[in-house]
């Protein structure tokens, strides 16, 4: 990941700046922290060095992605604590089992695991169904699921309600994008905000923004949901998550079943 924050600023100019990012005040965040906000100036401003617990601390209660974590602690004079591992290495043989259970619990139904920058790691079967079409290029890796999903290449000439799910991929990575402070989010949002397909601009309307995919002679309806390992300590382990699409109704549901 690489963060929009100045990695080789102080600890407290990092602090502050992913304070403003969440847009807190010194004062809610030392409430949030149980610190004092005296304290917490006195850190942003360079006038107190933290102990490597503040830091940890302080990220945690302004919610910094991992990776940003050990920048911090390495402009504190720290020394980093989260691991990357390749998800090949012997010590994920847990999480390879874990993700691998879970996509094959969804069966026949799709879902698939993508990094934290929309590059498919891993599907389950029934996915395959739904790349009918899609041109070769935006199928070699690493694939970015999103840019598959808005490309006119890829799926979204048979998204039939396409401004309406531009809206939401949309509007879900800008705010991951900024959020997390990744340029590479920013950039692939800028990026797809430039493709063709037009912006529902209208009220959401219902419980969730569904994707209505033509598939053949059939109109497939599905609704996504994302799962992710909560408590993971591990670059990468932290950085996955699944995203299963789940039959919005039982037309959907059935031709899933036939297919699968």
């Amino acid at each position: 990941m690489t963060s929009a924050v100045a990695a080789d600023a102080p600890v407290g100019e990092l602090l502050r700046q992913w304070r403003q990012r969440r847009r807190l005040s010194q004062l809610d965040l030392a409430g949030e922290a149980g610190v004092s906000a005296r304290h917490l100036s006195f850190v942003e401003t360079g006038r107190a060095r933290p102990s490597r617990e503040m830091v940890l601390h302080l990220a945690e209660q302004l919610e910094i992605p991992l990776g940003a974590r050990n920048e911090l602690l390495a402009a504190a004079g720290f020394a980093p604590v989260y691991r990357r591992r390749d998800l090949g290495d012997p010590d994920m043989t847990a999480v390879r089992t874990a993700l691998d259970l879970v996509l094959t619990a969804y069966e026949p139904f799709p879902a698939l695991v993508v990094d934290r920058s929309w590059h498919l790691v891993s599907a389950n079967r029934a996915l395959s169904g739904l790349l009918d079409g899609a041109a070769p290029h935006l199928l070699e890796p690493p694939v970015n699921v999103l840019r598959l999903s808005l490309h006119p290449d890829g799926l979204a000439p048979r998204i039939l309600n396409l401004p309406e799910w531009r809206r939401h991929v949309l509007h879900r990575l800008g705010r991951e994008a900024h959020l997390s402070g990744d340029l590479g989010l920013a950039a692939l949002h800028r990026e797809l905000l430039a493709l063709p397909g037009g912006m529902d601009r209208t009220p959401p309307n219902g419980i969730a923004v569904p994707l209505r995919l033509r598939s053949g002679d059939e109109v497939l309806s599905f609704l996504s949901t994302v799962t992710t390992f909560g408590t993971a300590v591990d670059l990468t382990a932290a950085e996955l998550s699944v995203e299963a699409f789940l039959p919005a109704d039982e037309v959907t549901a059935a031709a899933l079943r036939r297919a699968g």
